[in-house]
């Protein structure tokens, strides 16, 4: 049987109650006003709204601006400006002595997913309405810790696509959502859902179990039909299934060039789920954009992600959170196996500059949780300013979502307050005081 995440008492991001204030429409005001936790999103209207807090962080320059004053029209900045002796005209939203960064990126999310309960059996028992359902407070929390945007690496049955629409509608409320679908992978491996008599739980391309290259492109051509804005594959076994090994090569290379060429074809970028060596090194042959994990990196690896551009996304808090004594026999020796060359990977591929991207695996511990992967990052030797780029710039440009990452004129005003100044503790990145997507604000804990 396949474990999808690990079992723990769900946290949230922001301590004591979490309001919100919306840039309030007339149709849609007294959905939000008082609400005690993050309402639906009210997109903005035509009002400008100003924000003033005492610093903000410019990502692309890399360095901290005082006494800034933030310019929003509808959903997008119109002015960045310093020092003004008076505000400007229209509303003023004032945050005090807070600092804005970027809405932030997670790229590597399971927010359809938990590890509680009987999680091992719950795809036998659960349909994906129950995935989805589960996904709302999964969204609503992470949105709270500051991260506007996901990109969501496997589900099932395209709840991650309907959790997008429900956000988009001001359903519910969360980050933008970029799905992935089922993840593609081979008949019995990581991505499969092993251990149960024939018959039971058996799938096909439709739900991203493929053999063979043309498999794997009808398995690519059916999640972008129902909705997938990237496609995530399994290149390797891992951690949290029941496979003997942790990082065997699972999909052949000719499938995973399958899988690249169909994807980029149709304009989309493939994450690869790669623990082991000569996995990770055939994924990223096949032109795969981002390696996701990368617990076993050999210097080729490392070479050829750098000329090829291709993304890490290391999800290395994880392996400091997870209840080690809560998973089966099997899942403990292969984690106890992995971690620590795992933590000597993210090591060397910071030193030799790889490109990372900010992503947790959030749902393997608690959603809500996903600011702490920066303090780790910097602890294997980033700095909090190239910490903080991987979660904005870098996400940005993996997650095709180039109107957003920086505070900048024309962007989407995604922006986030939190307490302290990130250049020179990064954990004040898990202090959110504040949250605005698109326009409107969606979580203000100050209230």
């Amino acid at each position: 049987m396949k474990a999808l995440a690990f079992a723990a008492p769900i946290a949230f991001a922001v301590t004591g109650a979490v309001a919100c204030r919306a840039v309030e429409s007339p149709k849609r005001a007294d959905a939000v006003r008082g609400a005690p936790v993050a309402s639906p999103v009210v997109r903005a209207s035509a009002e400008t709204v100003s924000i003033h807090a005492a610093h903000a962080v410019d990502v692309v320059a890399g360095k901290l601006l005082d006494d800034v004053w933030v310019v929003v029209d509808g959903e997008r900045i119109v002015a960045v400006r310093t020092g003004l002796e008076r505000p400007p005209e229209g509303r003023v939203i004032e945050l005090g002595d807070a600092t804005l960064v970027p809405g932030l990126f997670d790229c590597h999310v399971h927010l359809t997913g938990s590890l509680d309960g009987d999680y091992v059996n719950r795809s036998v028992h659960e349909t994906a309405i129950d995935a989805a359902l589960r996904g709302v407070r999964n969204a609503r929390v992470t949105l709270a810790a500051g991260f506007t945007t996901v990109r969501n690496v496997g589900c099932e049955g395209f709840a991650d696509v309907a959790l997008l629409r429900a956000i988009e509608r001001g359903d519910i409320v969360g980050p933008d959502i970029v799905p992935c679908g089922h993840s593609i992978g081979i008949t019995g491996g990581h991505a499969d859902e092993t251990g149960f008599r024939p018959g039971v739980l058996e799938s096909g391309p439709e739900a991203g179990i493929a053999d063979g290259p043309d498999a794997c492109r009808k398995a690519v051509r059916t999640q972008l039909k129902y909705g997938a804005q990237a496609i995530k594959c399994v290149a390797t076994a891992g951690v949290l299934s029941f496979e003997a090994s942790v990082g065997a090569q699972q999909l052949a290379d000719d499938e995973l060039a399958a899988i690249v060429d169909e994807a980029h074809r149709h304009g989309v970028k493939v994450a690869a789920h790669a623990h082991g060596a000569e996995g990770i090194l055939a994924a990223v042959k096949a032109g795969v954009d981002s390696i996701e994990h990368g617990s076993m990196l050999t210097r080729e690896a490392i070479d050829l992600m750098k000329s090829k551009g291709t993304s890490l996304v290391p999800t290395a808090f994880l392996r400091r959170r997870v209840d080690m004594a809560h998973l089966a026999p099997a899942q403990r020796a292969k984690a106890e196996s992995i971690f620590p060359a795992a933590e000597a990977s993210l090591r060397d591929a910071i030193v030799s500059g790889v490109r990372i991207a900010y992503g947790t695996d959030a749902a393997v511990y608690p959603h809500g949780e996903n600011a702490r992967e920066f303090a780790v990052l910097v602890e294997a030797g980033m700095t909090p300013i190239d910490a903080l780029r991987a979660a904005t710039v870098h996400a940005a440009e993996l997650c095709q979502k180039p109107d957003r990452g920086s505070i900048t004129v024309g962007l989407r005003a995604d922006l986030v307050a939190v307490a302290g100044n990130p250049l020179e503790d990064v954990r004040a990145l898990e202090q959110v005081l504040w949250v605005m997507q698109a326009g409107s604000v969606a979580v203000d804990t100050r209230r």
